[in-house]
């Protein structure tokens, strides 16, 4: 598994943690990693950056996703998936150098292994959506 897929699959682990425990940014970060210890400074800085562009960018995050998903609404989506979009999002806004059919294809591998294949769709439908209106604001 590549370094990225690694710190993404973590970052939906962090944000899973972080919404399903009502938990602070600082104490998702302090507990993950003293769970997490063995991943390698770069598995762990991508993390983190991703983790802090979804957590500082929260609300807009969100509303993107919402206005993408029809007929959802955040808590209404498998805590999966709502978190999955979330750590997607960021990376469109906070990297925005890579490739948004990189960012999408990586979602879905990581939807494959921790969602139902109907979330793999969804989690497709949505963030082709998102990326395709960025686009037209880029």
């Amino acid at each position: 598994m590549g370094t990225r897929r690694k710190s993404r699959e973590l970052v939906l682990q962090m944000l899973f943690q972080a919404d399903m425990g009502k938990q602070t940014v600082d104490h998702v970060q302090r507990t993950f990693w003293a769970e997490h210890g063995s991943a390698s400074a770069e598995v762990r800085g991508f993390a983190d950056d991703l983790f802090r562009v979804a957590t500082d960018r929260g609300a807009e995050i969100d509303k993107l996703i919402e206005g993408h998903a029809e007929h959802w609404r955040m808590e209404r989506m498998a805590a999966v998936d709502r978190n999955l979009l979330r750590a997607g999002v960021a990376e469109f806004l906070g990297y925005p150098e890579t490739p948004r059919a990189v960012i999408i294809n990586e979602a879905l591998e990581i939807a494959r292994k921790f969602s139902s294949p109907e979330s793999v769709q969804f989690v497709n439908g949505v963030l082709d959506s998102v990326a395709k209106d960025l686009g037209k604001t880029a």
